[in-house]
């Protein structure tokens, strides 16, 4: 079974310690399959709800009644965001009863739920996000090829054929669009479509938010909302630059990112590899599934990116306790780095920077600058951080 170990033992970890652990991520990334595997090992009795099943939805419609009698017993509510006006009753259930382990909530809408859990829940809850497969969760049973077009997404990279894999992103889209989106107000689907197909485009690049408002006929403020809601439910990543003083002119809008290969694919049409590799995207691909695999392997770290109005550039920075690392994208098996990029390692001075390419094993450039893979880099910047 394909599983985050890392979360898993982070979540026991809350539930040991807090009241409420919360599993947070997008849509089908494998909470329910996580925290069911969690639950079938529990020592005490759980009790599981799925507020997307209206057998299960109705047991809520006495809830203090119900949850009441589920004393020393773990409460699993999955797609918490369905019901939000559980949270005070959930405050009040946990302060009875005191001590530490009995809810375990899943939600996929990260703005409300944190909200709605930090107004309700301060003191009581910890939060635990998961994502979609990094490539090192896969155990080495899928081509680094095949994760780039498949993306994360269980359903996804766990379907043999590639065409089974992309009817299934397909889906998703279409499903997330019209009916996980329809708890928010204000928003068009045929608009949030028509953005979202233009942000897979626009994918790695700085956002311009007047210009896609003007392409898509809103407002520039609708235009953030719309972004910002693709934010909040996990779909899309927006990248702060860098604003270090280095003296140079920079760049401050931050950059957008999809936030999973396989569902940027699905947008773009791409439906196998050989269509993948003769993409204008197929740099931005791999430069999204480095982004993805660095920042969720280490939530902990500042990510952002360096741009100077003259074009000197840097893709990543990571910024610890212990220094800045310099993260620089190449889709080549022959990668070389522009002048550009040798001025913004000057600018910057990291403690090292790597350049991130699909080559079997890596290799130094110059002293400071090493090319290497995608595993080679999650070790490297884990032994400097």
């Amino acid at each position: 079974m394909y599983y985050s170990r890392r979360l898993e033992s982070e979540v026991i970890r809350g539930l040991e310690n807090n009241p409420v652990t919360a599993i947070i991520g997008p849509r089908q990334c494998g909470k329910s399959t996580l925290a069911r595997h969690i639950t079938s090992a529990f020592k005490t009795k759980v009790v599981y709800l799925d507020l997307e099943r209206p057998q299960d939805l109705s047991k809520l419609d006495q809830a203090e009644w119900f949850l009441g009698h589920q004393q020393g017993k773990l409460i699993c509510l999955d797609e918490i965001q369905r019901k939000p006006e559980l949270f005070p009753l959930i405050r009040s259930l946990v302060d009875e009863w005191g001590g530490n382990g009995h809810f375990l909530i899943l939600g996929s809408a990260s703005r409300d739920l944190i909200r709605q859990g930090s107004e309700s829940l301060a003191g009581r809850i910890t939060y635990k996000q998961l994502y979609p497969f990094l490539f090192e969760e896969l155990h080495g049973d899928f081509l680094i090829e095949n994760y780039m077009l498949k993306g994360g997404f269980p359903r996804s990279i766990l379907k043999e054929k590639d065409t089974a894999s992309f009817e299934w992103r397909e889906d998703f889209i279409t499903t997330f669009l019209e009916r996980d989106l329809l708890m928010w107000s204000g928003f068009s689907t045929a608009t949030m479509r028509k953005l979202w197909q233009m942000l897979a485009h626009l994918n790695s690049q700085v956002v311009n938010f007047n210009l896609i408002a003007n392409s898509l006929g809103i407002s520039p403020p609708t235009a953030k909302n719309y972004i910002e809601l693709l934010s909040s439910t996990f779909m899309v990543k927006l990248l702060p630059p860098f604003l270090a003083n280095t003296g140079k002119r920079l760049i401050k809008s931050p950059k957008v990112y999809l936030s999973d290969t396989g569902i940027s694919n699905a947008l773009l049409g791409i439906s196998d590899f050989s269509q993948l590799m003769g993409h204008p995207s197929v740099g931005a691909i791999w430069e999204t599934m480095v982004l993805t695999n660095l920042s969720n392997t280490f939530p902990k770290l500042e990510f952002s990116f360096y741009r100077t109005s003259h074009g000197s550039e840097i893709d990543f920075i990571i910024e610890s306790t212990k220094g800045l690392v310099a993260i620089e994208c190449k889709s080549s098996t022959n990668p070389s780095l522009s002048r550009g990029t040798y001025t913004a390692i000057h600018d910057v001075n990291p403690k090292a920077t790597f350049v991130v390419a699909p080559v079997k094993s890596g290799w130094p450039i110059q002293q400071g600058v090493e090319v290497v893979n995608l595993p080679e880099v999650l070790s490297k910047v884990s032994n400097l951080v």
